[in-house]
C-alpha cells in the first residue's frame, strides 16, 4: 500500500522535572535519579516500533516535550535524532523543537542541545513578574529567564517562550507592561495561555479550598482581548488561540496537531494519530515512566491501547483541532482526511445559529472560528458536537 501523503511529526515525551508545577496535570514526575542510558535505549527501541507503525513517511518535525526535556542528556536527544533519520526519511529543513525550563543550570546545556539537532527551542519561562513565579511555583528567576531567552537567541535558529495571564489581582494594566517586556525580548514566536484548573493538580484543590480566587470571567476576557490586539499590532498575530507567531514563523510540529496531520509518539503517556486505510490510527503508551521502561525492555514498546478512529469520531476530532486555527477549516482537506465536507456533516441546523451569532464563518472553502468564536471555543464545539 502506497503510505499516506503529508508530513509526519515525531513527539518524543521525557517525563521527569525537578518540581511539579502547582498548575500542571501533564503527564510528569518527580525523581532522585534517572539512568540516561537505560532511558536513552528504552526511547531508541521505541522508535523502532513506531516507524513499523507508520513506515515509508516524511518526516518534518522532531517535538522533545514533558516533563523537562532540557533535563535530558544531549547525548540522548542526539541519538534520537540519529535514529529517526536512519528509520524514515526526513525533511530537508525539519524543524526540531525542544522544550526548556530557563535555569541557568538548563541554559548551560543549549549549547550541545544545538550541536545534538534542536533547532527550535520553546521555554517555560510562565511569567516576568517574580511574584508571580512564586505563585506559579517555578524554580526561575525573572533574570534567568531573561538570561535564558538571551542564550536561545545565539544559540537557536527560532525560539519561543511562554506565558501565563489572567492569574490572580492581575490588572490589565499589569499584563499590558508584562507584555510589552516580553515583547522586547520575543523573536518570532510566543504562546501566551489563560490560567486554568486541572482536576488533579494542587491549583485545583487550592482554588476549591479558597486559597485564591481567579479574575471573573468579564476580566479574564478583557486580558484575551488586549493580548490579542496587543500581539497583533506587534507583528505576531495568532494563528491560534493562544498561539502567536510572525507570518510563516508559526510553530510547524503543532500545525501537524491541528491541522488534523500524522504524528507518532513515543515515552510514557504518548499519543499518536496516524493514517491507516479510511481512519486514523490512535497509539496510547503506558504514563507511568517506569511500567513504561520495563514494558519498552519486554516488549519492545510501551503501548497501553491501540484502537481506530473513524466515522463520526474522525470528524469531532478534527473539527475540535481545526477550529483552533485562526485560519480554520480547509473544507476540501478536511474531505480528503475524513471522507465528508465539514459544512455539510454539521448541517445548517447547527453551523446558521452559530454564524448568526458571529462566532462561525463559513465561505467555498474554508470553515472558521471567528474571534469571538475561538474565545468561546469550547462552548461553540458544544453547540457542534452534542
Amino acid at each position: 500500500m502506497t503510505p499516506p501523503a503529508g508530513p509526519l511529526g515525531v513527539y518524543v515525551h521525557w517525563p521527569f522535572c525537578k518540581s511539579k508545577c502547582p498548575y500542571c496535570d501533564f503527564n510528569s514526575h518527580v525523581r532522585d535519579g534517572i539512568d540516561q542510558v537505560r532511558w536513552r535505549a528504552g526511547l531508541l527501541k521505541e522508535l523502532e516500533h513506531a516507524a513499523r507503525e507508520a513506515p515509508g513517511r516524511r518526516v518534518e518535525t522532531i517535538f522533545f516535550g514533558g516533563g523537562t526535556p532540557s533535563l535530558m542528556a544531549p547525548e540522548t536527544v542526539a541519538a534520537v535524532i540519529a535514529r529517526v533519520r536512519t528509520l524514515w526519511d526526513v525533511a530537508a529543513d525539519p524543524e526540531i523543537t525542544l522544550e526548556a525550563n530557563p535555569t541557568s543550570v538548563e541554559a548551560a546545556r543549549f549549547a550541545a542541545l544545538a550541536q545534538a539537532g534542536v533547532n527550535r527551542v520553546s521555554l517555560g519561562v510562565q511569567a516576568l513578574e517574580p511574584p508571580a513565579l512564586r505563585f506559579l511555583g517555578r524554580e526561575h528567576s525573572a533574570d534567568e529567564a531573561i538570561d535564558a531567552i538571551a542564550t536561545a537567541r545565539r544559540r537557536f535558529a527560532r525560539y519561543s517562550f511562554d506565558l501565563i495571564y489572567a492569574r490572580p489581582g492581575q490588572t490589565e494594566e499589569a499584563w499590558a507592561a508584562e507584555l510589552e517586556r516580553a515583547l522586547a525580548l520575543a523573536g518570532e514566536h510566543l504562546s501566551l495561555y489563560q490560567l486554568t484548573l486541572e482536576r488533579g493538580t494542587r491549583f485545583f484543590t487550592d482554588h476549591a479550598r479558597g486559597v485564591f480566587r481567579l479574575p471573573p470571567e468579564d476580566q479574564a476576557a478583557a486580558l484575551f482581548e488586549l493580548t490579542q490586539a496587543r500581539l497583533t499590532a506587534a507583528g505576531l498575530p495568532a494563528y491560534e488561540i493562544s498561539n502567536h507567531a510572525r507570518p510563516g514563523a508559526a510553530c510547524r510540529h503543532n500545525l501537524i496537531y491541528w491541522r488534523y496531520q500524522d504524528y507518532v509518539g513515543i515515552g510514557p503517556g504518548a499519543h499518536g494519530r496516524f493514517a491507516e486505510a479510511a481512519a486514523k490510527r490512535a497509539t496510547r503508551r503506558t504514563s507511568g515512566p517506569e511500567a513504561w521502561l520495563d514494558a519498552v525492555e519486554r516488549n519492545g514498546h510501551g503501548t497501553a491501547e491501540a484502537s481506530s478512529v473513524e466515522g463520526r469520531d474522525m470528524v469531532e476530532e478534527a473539527l475540535m483541532m481545526g477550529l483552533r486555527l485562526a485560519d480554520g477549516i480547509d473544507r476540501a482537506v478536511f474531505a480528503s482526511q475524513t471522507g465528508v465536507d465539514p459544512v455539510e456533516a454539521l448541517g445548517e441546523h447547527r453551523l446558521a445559529p452559530l454564524q448568526s451569532a458571529g462566532y462561525l464563518a463559513v465561505d467555498a472553502t474554508h470553515l472558521r472560528a471567528t474571534p469571538d468564536g475561538r474565545q468561546r471555543l469550547n462552548a461553540v464545539l458544544e453547540r457542534l458536537i452534542a
